[in-house]
């Protein structure tokens, strides 16, 4: 079968089992201000000049009809906010996530449908719409309440990644000195309170110390919503083997991630120099702006950046298909999180091409609706069956640090 054969066989696969894509951070990037506006103001949740409906190539790497372009059936939206962010700020902007989330749907109704259980997914793809839910990052969006948890909940947030790049009062991060050894008490509540109302458990951005003791304690599945396999790249983001052979036990799903720092070994060490130019100028490191992205371009010519490809990305989803089983793997892009993409996944719509890499490689129709579509799914089914009886057995948590 020549390349092109393959990619019209993956067009087609995904036009009956679509992307379920586990992370996508439009909303911040929509809320940091995607591009300067005529009048040299920043384009701030302002979606009459940011209209999703037509291209946004130049600025952004999500929009519409490239969605469809991707062969996206689901879309997690990351209403992520900063981990220096804290307190009652953080919960007021992961609030002001959640709003624009809501709003993009509206606008949008005959492409994006709020869904808020597995069967809403199923409704959406057999209406022809991209199921949109949230998922929020980082526990500190909390502020430490459970009862700021359900809130979120009842608000559409169907996931919640207990830490982002720091570590919190009650979990430990992959990526800041840990303080508790993986999961307090607090954090344990934390977790069988998720599993109670049904929100998943995202172990992407955890220490492996968190990422045990939280499976330890779920009786839910857990999602890893964009994380790949250490084994491959040795980035502490990155899921380690015996976590990974955790996963058929406990019916969770890892969804392989697709930042080149995170799959790349060689894109490693210029990620954190590229970083650390960003901060050197008043950036943060995570800054995707035009103005922290010119400042990329010109470090790059300077110092040619590893790039990452499809083949890459397949190199990852094929371990932890090995390792975890074909029933416990997904796709979590990360797109608009992270400055650069790998050639080939340069941004929604190049899901065909990593599907058709996979076809390449030997992987079944069959194993590859899987990936794509309902492994999350399912997970998902799986949370809300385990909440409708924890729920009629536990009453709601009122713990506190």
């Amino acid at each position: 079968m020549s390349a092109a054969q393959r990619l019209a066989e993956a067009r087609e696969l995904l036009a009956e089992h679509p992307i379920v894509d586990g992370h996508n951070d439009l909303p911040w990037a929509l809320r940091q201000g995607v591009s300067p506006s005529p009048e040299g103001r920043k384009v701030r949740y302002d979606l009459d000049r940011c209209d999703l409906a037509a291209d946004q190539s130049d600025r952004l790497h999500t929009d519409i009809p490239r969605l469809r372009a991707g062969g996206v059936g689901a879309q997690f939206w990351s209403v992520y906010v900063r981990s220096d962010y804290a307190g009652d700020e953080a919960v007021s902007a992961t609030l002001e996530q959640i709003d624009v989330v809501d709003q993009l749907i509206a606008r949008h109704p005959r492409d994006l449908v709020r869904a808020l259980t597995a069967d809403d997914m199923e409704a959406a793809r057999a209406g022809g719409r991209i199921a949109s839910l949230m998922g929020a990052e980082g526990g500190h969006s909390i502020n430490n309440s459970l009862a700021t948890l359900r809130a979120l909940h009842r608000l559409g947030v169907r996931y919640m990644t207990l830490t982002h790049n720091d570590t919190i009062d009650w979990a430990d991060s992959a990526t800041d000195e840990p303080r508790h050894g993986g999961l307090s008490d607090f954090g344990r509540e934390v977790v069988r309170e998720m599993n109670r109302i049904g929100m998943l458990v995202d172990l992407s951005h955890v220490a492996a110390t968190t990422m045990r003791d939280a499976l330890a304690v779920s009786t839910a599945p857990v999602i890893f919503s964009h994380s790949s396999a250490r084994a491959i790249c040795d980035h502490p983001r990155n899921i380690p083997d015996d976590v990974l052979e955790l996963l058929p036990a406990n019916g969770g799903v890892a969804m392989a991630t697709f930042v080149p720092k995170f799959i790349l070994p060689a894109a490693v060490e210029w990620t954190l120099a590229a970083d650390e130019n960003l901060r050197a100028h008043g950036f943060h490191h995570l800054d995707t702006t035009p103005e922290a992205m010119a400042l990329h371009r010109a470090f790059e010519a300077e110092r040619p950046r590893p790039v990452a490809t499809a083949a890459t990305v397949a190199d990852h989803l094929d371990h932890m298909r090995e390792v975890a089983g074909v029933d416990h793997i997904g796709i979590g892009g990360d797109y608009d999180g992270t400055a650069f993409t790998p050639s080939g996944l340069d941004d929604v719509a190049g899901y065909p091409n990593l599907v058709a890499e996979l076809l390449a490689r030997g992987w079944s129709r069959p194993d590859l609706a899987k990936l794509t579509w309902s492994n999350p799914v399912r997970a998902l089914r799986d949370a809300e069956s385990a909440a409708a009886s924890l729920s009629a057995t536990h009453p709601p948590s009122n713990a506190c640090l």
